[in-house]
């Protein structure tokens, strides 16, 4: 599997449906309208949202759901892409959720009854709760049986398209229902063109294995992107993908950053509430906004923004990081040496602080995100102790040292893991790492322990191996996305345990997070 070095879902590194071959993107292209794309498909959007929520569902009965929802939902066809996503959406989950309360064998089926006794909004959260991602334990699907698949092509194209839509929504109740439309393009094109070769079997494993493989890494990336929002509040969302958007966009002024990272972060809650439809009219006006912007934001956009939908997204989530600027001539100095610094701190603590991110993100690309969420939170807690004192500018002058430090200290860590793997090998080195989280984190359950240090180990594997600066951000960024459950092993210097990045098995485990 890649290395994948980002957590916001609008930057990672994932097997692009263009590894299919271009004349296949070509040809892709061709069937879709930009125009009328989400017109036309939004008997796809709603199948994707009845098939995420009720898993359990044949492909018939989620189809007979879909026909009863179209009725309402066929108004939200008329939604202009530069409004926001309109209330329309909205009713359209009350509605469905509404339907699936008055339908007892529904109700029964998928043990709804508690939420169905209670209002709206709990009740939406509810639904949530049942959920189940097989992401990290099965395949989305089998390379299909070539004739019968062909045979089903020619009689029926919509229905092989359907069919798999139907299938990677259920088994990725927490896939962004814009990446499914986007690869469910790229199957239906990839079985299309192998049905007209002699050896389709072949065919079909060549095209259909890169599909697979990126719905599979990106579906645990999106599973994550919800934990997230639920566990830990709005302010670590924003800074996140305020980190993020400035590595990706590094010649953007703060402003236009600040204001993308605000809706990135609602676009993640958007799609993480299930809505299929409010999350696909939202990827396309935070991509259409992006465009309109393209030549302040980026210079590797441009060619993204030339697409139709809903190629243009997926390309502009795997551009390229733009050329670093030369910021010589504005050194982090207003930060530690500036004797203002305490009276912005404390009029506007959040705003400085993103602005710190902002700063210093843009001049270090190269480091991983848990390293510099750590460096900010240092610089929080060193401005916090600093601005109480009669000399606080004597004080927070050691910001840089503290800064550099924070990095070493991080790829100090990451080589001892290292070491320790190359000592050990891959099967000890699990071993040894099971023996060690089971004394210092007595409270994850056996699944949680395993799960953890099974992808801990993998991680080692992959990334050891690799040059040391790819060796640092790969095993930082390993680290950054273990489960939330896990909790108890990271919270170190109170950044979450998602961003709190690598933590060596010679180090002590500190306390939990107070609940």
């Amino acid at each position: 599997m890649k290395t994948v070095r980002l957590i916001s879902f609008l930057f990672f590194s994932y097997i692009k449906c263009q590894t299919l071959q271009r004349t296949l993107l070509d040809t892709a292209m061709q069937h879709t309208s930009s125009q009328n794309y989400l017109e036309e498909n939004l008997r796809s959007i709603i199948s994707t949202m009845v098939a995420q929520f009720l898993q359990k569902l044949t492909y018939e009965e989620v189809q007979t759901t879909v026909n009863e929802l179209l009725d309402f939902a066929e108004k939200c066809k008329s939604l202009n892409l530069h409004e926001s996503p309109s209330e329309c959406s909205y009713q359209l989950m009350t509605t469905f959720l509404e339907h699936i309360c008055n339908n007892q064998g529904m109700v029964d089926k998928h043990v709804f009854s508690d939420c169905c006794n209670i209002n709206n909004t709990a009740r939406h959260k509810c639904f949530l709760l049942y959920k189940k991602d097989d992401a990290g334990h099965s395949d989305i699907f089998q390379i299909p049986n070539p004739e019968q698949i062909c045979e089903t092509d020619k009689e029926n194209q919509a229905s092989v398209k359907e069919r798999y839509i139907y299938e990677t929504s259920r088994k990725h109740p927490f896939l962004y229902g814009p990446t499914i439309l986007t690869m469910s393009a790229c199957y239906e094109t990839a079985i299309q063109s192998c049905c007209q070769q002699e050896n389709n079997t072949e065919c079909l494993q060549i095209k259909l294995e890169p599909i697979r493989k990126y719905i599979r890494e990106i579906s645990l990336r999106h599973h994550h992107l919800c934990e997230i929002g639920i566990k830990f509040n709005h302010k670590v969302a924003k800074s996140v993908e305020l980190v993020l958007l400035t590595k990706k966009q590094l010649k953007a002024n703060f402003s236009e950053i600040a204001q993308l990272a605000v809706d990135t972060k609602n676009l993640h809650q958007t799609c993480c509430e299930g809505n299929a439809v409010a999350c696909v009219f939202g990827r396309s006006q935070l991509m259409n906004d992006i465009c309109s912007k393209q030549t302040i934001l980026s210079s590797k956009i441009i060619p993204c923004c030339a697409l139709p939908v809903p190629f243009r997204g997926e390309c502009i989530i795997n551009s390229e990081n733009d050329d670093k600027p030369d910021l010589s001539s504005l050194p982090l100095s207003r930060f530690t040496e500036d004797r203002f610094v305490c009276k912005q701190f404390t009029d506007k603590q959040d705003d400085f602080l993103q602005e710190f991110l902002y700063e210093y993100s843009r001049r270090h690309p190269e480091l991983a995100l848990p390293v510099i969420l750590r460096v900010v939170t240092v610089y929080q807690n060193l401005l916090g102790k600093c601005c109480k004192l009669e000399d606080p500018l004597e004080c927070y002058s050691h910001g840089r040292e503290m800064f550099q430090r924070v990095v070493l200290e991080s790829h100090e860590r990451v080589k001892n893991h290292c070491d320790l793997h190359e000592k050990l090998g891959d099967n000890n080195f699990h071993d040894r790492l099971m023996v060690l989280y089971t004394k210092k984190a007595p409270q994850l359950s056996a699944q949680e322990l395993i799960m953890f240090t099974k992808s801990m180990a993998a991680a080692a594997t992959r990334c050891c191996p690799l040059s040391d600066d790819q060796q640092f951000v790969c095993m930082e960024d390993a680290a950054s996305q273990q489960p939330c459950e896990a909790e108890t092993i990271c919270n170190r210097d109170a950044v979450p345990i998602i961003y709190c990045g690598f933590h060596s098995p010679g180090e002590e485990v500190l306390p939990s997070r107070k609940k």
